[in-house]
């Protein structure tokens, strides 16, 4: 059984904070809001973690796995970044984006795509993803809270009933329920090549458009 952190979405309480990344560090997995949907995640440095959300998801293991950092600085760290996606990426973090990118050697390789060496990175407008984030040090997981053998979870208490027995920590905003079956997921944006697209339609696309 999971255990339920209630967190403020603005000021998220820092002893709560230092708990839940002193247990990330140890390996856990979470259910928890970003400025999209809920999503499931864990340290990215973790490879027990990564290994356990794609179970969860049944994710095999051709399938890249997305994950948050807190600004554009850390994005270049785990990205080779041009000098046109730059110029993009600045107008848009934090925000709903997850931005297709050229893996850099630090990026685990069972996170990034194994035939095209990218990867998926978000930066997220989300107080607790934010603040999660400095204090591990290092990025988060973040891959959205489905199952495919599951109907819509309805309410956040329908889909932590549906991970109770899958994670480890469930964190609650106490926020308007995002559900991860919706239109409410990123767009996303392939930076890989030599022009910029539009890969995934979702919040923010009229943002996007604007610097494309």
């Amino acid at each position: 059984m999971s255990e339920r952190f209630v967190l403020h979405p603005a000021s998220p309480q820092m002893r709560l904070i230092d708990e839940i990344v002193d247990r990330l560090r140890h390996g856990a997995v979470m259910l928890y809001p970003t400025d999209t949907v809920y999503a499931i995640g864990c340290d990215i440095n973790h490879k027990a973690g990564h290994e356990r959300i794609r179970r969860i998801r049944k994710l095999s293991e051709e399938k890249p796995l997305t994950f948050v950092t807190s600004s554009l600085s850390d994005i270049s760290e785990y990205a080779h970044i041009s000098d046109t996606a730059y110029h993009i990426m600045r107008h848009l973090v934090p925000g709903p984006y997850t931005f297709l990118l050229p893996a850099s050697k630090l990026v685990p390789k069972l996170v990034m795509n194994p035939r095209r060496k990218t990867t998926g990175i978000r930066v997220p407008s989300n107080a607790i993803c934010q603040m999660m984030i400095r204090e591990l040090g290092n990025p988060l997981i973040s891959m959205s809270a489905r199952l495919p053998d599951y109907e819509q979870a309805e309410t956040l208490d329908d889909l932590i009933e549906q991970f109770d027995n899958l994670v480890d920590i469930v964190i609650d905003d106490e926020e308007v329920y995002r559900s991860p079956y919706t239109d409410m997921i990123s767009t996303m944006i392939d930076l890989t090549g030599e022009v910029p697209a539009i890969v995934r339609e979702g919040l923010g696309m009229e943002l996007a458009e604007k610097y494309l």
